[in-house]
Parts: structure tokens; sequence; C-alpha cells
């Protein structure tokens, strides 16, 4: 089955995209590692690209990531639906978990829309999450390069008739293991159970 990945954010949108350039997830017929989530026939290799984490200090996406499964997020502040309910439904999946399982996953939130997301500004969005989510920010021409390369559409900022603007992404957060290789995919509507489910056995997996 494959799946389109592409989905709006931004005053209200929150629909999949019929986009041919979005990402195309492939999921088998059954995972048998019992996975939740979408499941990638070819995974994608982290780059060891680097950011900037919102204390202003160099974050490289490969060498930066010291536990065993690491999760990304591609979205912004101002984001109005998608981006608050997906990191709401991330932190509360974590929750469930046991505390030695929780502490081995680290979650990151690359913004899409660096004009506006400072590190200060991400840092007091991702503290209404989770104090433990890394926020991490760059020139736009190098987060569209780093989404491309894991599958996440970026399209950048589209104005709106009120004057702000909207930014198009990818609404997936992804699953990486110790082999800094993308694996596994939620989409946006992804129950939490499910999330805590395949959170945890990722961690198991990757000890």
């Amino acid at each position: 089955m494959a799946l389109l990945a592409l989905v709006g954010c931004g005053s209200g949108a929150n629909q999949s995209s019929d986009n041919p350039g979005g990402a195309i997830i492939r999921t088998p017929a059954g995972d048998p590692n019992g996975l939740r989530g979408a499941t990638l026939d070819r995974p994608y290799a982290l780059p060891a690209k680097s950011l900037t984490d919102t204390n202003g200090n160099e974050f490289n996406l490969v060498t930066s990531t010291k536990k065993p499964v690491t999760l990304i997020f591609f979205g912004y502040t101002n984001c109005p639906d998608v981006c608050p309910t997906v990191m709401a439904d991330v932190a509360s999946a974590l929750t469930k978990l046991d505390k030695s399982v929780r502490d081995q996953v680290q979650m990151l939130f690359i913004t899409t829309d660096p004009a506006r997301d400072t590190g200060p500004v991400i840092r007091r969005y991702l503290d209404r999450f989770d104090p433990s989510f890394v926020g991490l920010t760059g020139q736009l021409a190098s987060i569209k390069t780093i989404a491309g390369a894991v599958g996440v559409p970026v399209e950048g900022m589209k104005k709106l008739p009120s004057g702000g603007y909207e930014v198009g992404h990818g609404a997936q957060v992804l699953g990486i293991g110790k082999d800094d290789k993308a694996t596994v995919i939620w989409l946006s509507n992804a129950a939490i159970g499910d999330l805590a489910h395949d959170f945890g056995k990722l961690v198991a997996e990757n000890q």
C-alpha cells in the first residue's frame, strides 16, 4: 500500500495531498516486527548535517543523537492545528512508557519556519509539551535538504490573504534506530496507544 504523506499545516489545512512530489511510503501487508506505524521498504539514511539547537549550539543529526531511538518531526510553532496535535500525542505516548524506556528516546523538532522560529521561540513552544524535546533551526535551504533526504516534503511559505503565511510540510514522525536509518513513520492521525507501543518496541530492538 502506498501512502502520500504531504499535508498542509496552516490556516486549518490538514489534508492529504495528491502532489506527486510528496514522499511515497510503502507498508508491507504485515510487519514481522509487530510495529503499528508505516514501515519503509527502503529506509531513509539520516544525513550527517548540522543545525542549531535552542541554546545556539551546533547539533549534528548523527553525532549529537546519543540515544538508541530518535524521533524527528518537521513543523513550526505558528502551525494552528497539525503540529501541536502531533507534538502533544508524542508527549502523551512517551508518558505511557516506563521511565527507563522513555529515557532511551530523543525527540527532535526541526522548524520549517526559521524566519519566525528563533531558538527561544522554539524552546517556549516545546516546553508546553515536554522540556526534554530538542528544537532545531537553521537556514531554510538546509532544512529542506535534510527533510528531502528523509522523505519529508517541505513547501516553504505560502502567503495568505490576511497578510500572513502558512508553511506546507509533511506531518509524519520518523522513527530512527541506532544505525541512523528511519525504518518506520507515523502519520498525524496515529493513535497514542500505537505510538507508545512502537516507541517501546523500537527501544527494545535498538539496545
